[in-house]
């Protein structure tokens, strides 16, 4: 890779344009610069292990691997911190119900988490944290509150006094005096204001409970997270990322919490991926349309999730209909045709000779567009666009079955290095070529309600016909695939087909 490196002019493009992030916080894009130059600590808050995660839990874990992946690309050194929630709510009930140990819920499901990201073929993060193994910090964060005058003890339980940090909103743009007269007293009569939250809630009977000096317990859920970055990553950091409806109160609580201890800034670039649909509208269970990312992976499988999660911004909200899905198998399709065809004029063996002009030009050009795009708060959609625009081009040098050049060779090499090296950073388009495209074409196939097999007899008449040098009949079956959805390739060594791109 480092010839081709070379070849196109050293990642020409890449300082072209600085990256920009849209801040939450500022509501606004901002030219990225790490606390610490030539490093970045980014923490994105992960699963809560009582089941099998939904589909949109999985947008973060795409969309923050493409972030990290970026950020490396611009030379940053990233530490990616991604934790579990193993203490919570959920879990218990689901052990009462179980009738098991709440840590054998939340293992349970932390493998099954990981199965599905290994089924996704995501980088591993750098840590992976589970509360169960951070309570000492914990503990000694609250106490520090406690101590700062942020927090106060009420019978064993601690409670985040939100009067107590000036900043409380500033996250979510929300005005306190609003969020107080919109919240019920009644409620819970042992806070000194409706808005303050736990920190520290004493254990009821059967539920796991950590030794506290306020009591025997277990942590709020906003301190968990709070306490882990500040063990793992110091006391600011420079991306926090999430889902959006993490914005509030989960996000904001964790800056008065982070903020209120240390007195310094908790997170320069706060980034929120939006949410999913499906069928335009919203996931919810009560519409019976919950899905798990597990039954998706079953049917379908993990290059098209990533590839809808990343065809729209993840500013946007993403639509998981089936015609989404046939969108994303079809575009995949023509990625995968075209490394394919590259595949097979590599193969020939020839020494590659000189890269067409035409396809030379178009990397020139695809390249300084994905950089811009991706540099433009990880505009994935166009990323992706810069990359068919170099595939049109690949396609008009090169058809299946032509003979075999050195240019053709050096062309294809190009052609696929660059789009293999730009869909490694998405995590996209490293399956081997003709397998998937293959596994690809079965799925539309399937879609337009037609046999495999009954494509092969057609084709396989069509040849025959052809032998015979009966052209009328050839002409006549050609039409009849075309119409069907199948595209055929002559050549000398024979006849390929595929479905149409």
């Amino acid at each position: 890779m480092s010839g081709f490196r070379e070849w196109i002019g050293s990642g020409k493009g890449y300082q072209a344009v600085a990256l920009q992030v849209y801040n939450t916080q500022t509501q606004k894009k901002e030219t990225f610069v790490p606390l610490v130059p030539g490093e970045v600590k980014m923490y994105v808050c992960g699963p809560t292990v009582w089941d099998y995660l939904h589909i949109g839990n999985f947008r973060g874990a795409v969309f923050f691997n493409l972030v990290r992946n970026w950020l490396e690309e611009l030379g940053f050194k990233v530490t990616f911190v991604y934790n579990f929630t193993d203490v919570d709510d959920k879990i218990i009930n689901r052990a009462v119900a179980d009738r098991v140990d709440s840590s054998v819920i939340s293992e349970k499901y932390i493998a099954e988490f990981k199965k599905d990201f290994a089924a996704l073929k995501l980088r591993p993060h750098d840590h992976n944290p589970k509360v169960t193994e951070f309570m000492a910090p914990i503990i000694q964060m609250v106490d520090d509150l406690i101590s700062r005058n942020k927090a106060y003890v009420v019978d064993g339980e601690v409670l985040y006094s939100v009067r107590s940090f000036t900043g409380y909103g500033k996250l979510s743009n929300k005005n306190i005096d609003d969020l107080q007269s919109g919240a019920r007293v009644e409620v819970d009569q042992k806070k000194r204001d409706p808005l303050d939250f736990a920190l520290w809630k004493p254990a009821k009977p059967g539920e796991p409970k950590w030794e506290a000096p306020w009591s025997g317990g277990r942590p709020g859920w906003h301190i968990e997270c709070s306490a882990m970055i500040r063990a793992i990553l110091g006391e600011s950091i420079d991306i926090h990322g999430g889902g959006s409806d993490l914005i509030f109160p989960h996000h904001e609580n964790e800056l008065a919490q982070s903020e209120g201890v240390t007195g310094k800034p908790f997170v320069k670039y706060w980034m929120h991926n939006n949410m999913l649909t499906f069928g335009d509208k919203k996931m919810s269970k009560s519409l019976g349309n919950v899905r798990t990312g597990r039954a998706f992976l079953e049917q379908y499988n993990g290059e098209i999730l990533k590839y809808m999660m990343l065809q729209a911004h993840y500013r946007s909200m993403t639509d998981f209909s089936e015609k989404q899905v046939s969108n994303a198998i079809a575009g995949l399709a023509r990625v995968y045709s075209a490394l394919a065809l590259a595949d097979e004029v590599v193969a020939s063996g020839l020494a590659p000779g000189k890269v067409s002009a035409s396809l030379a030009k178009a990397i020139e050009t695809g390249q300084t567009a994905f950089v811009e795009a991706m540099n433009d708060d990880f505009n994935t959609p166009e990323a992706l666009a810069a990359m068919y625009g170099v595939i049109r081009a690949f396609n008009t040098q090169i058809r299946h079955g032509q003979k075999a050049t050195s240019d053709l060779v050096a062309t294809a090499s190009a052609f696929r290095a660059w789009t293999l090296e730009k869909g490694k950073l998405m995590s996209l388009f490293q399956e081997p070529a003709a397998e998937y495209l293959r596994l690809l074409d079965d799925m539309l196939l399937v879609q337009m309600g037609v046999e495999r097999s009954s494509v092969d007899a057609l084709v396989e008449e069509r040849n025959r016909v052809r032998v015979a040098k009966d052209f009328a009949a050839s002409d006549e079956l050609r039409k009849k695939l075309t119409e069907m959805g199948i595209a055929l390739h002559d050549s000398p060594m024979g006849t390929h087909w595929e479905v149409a791109k």
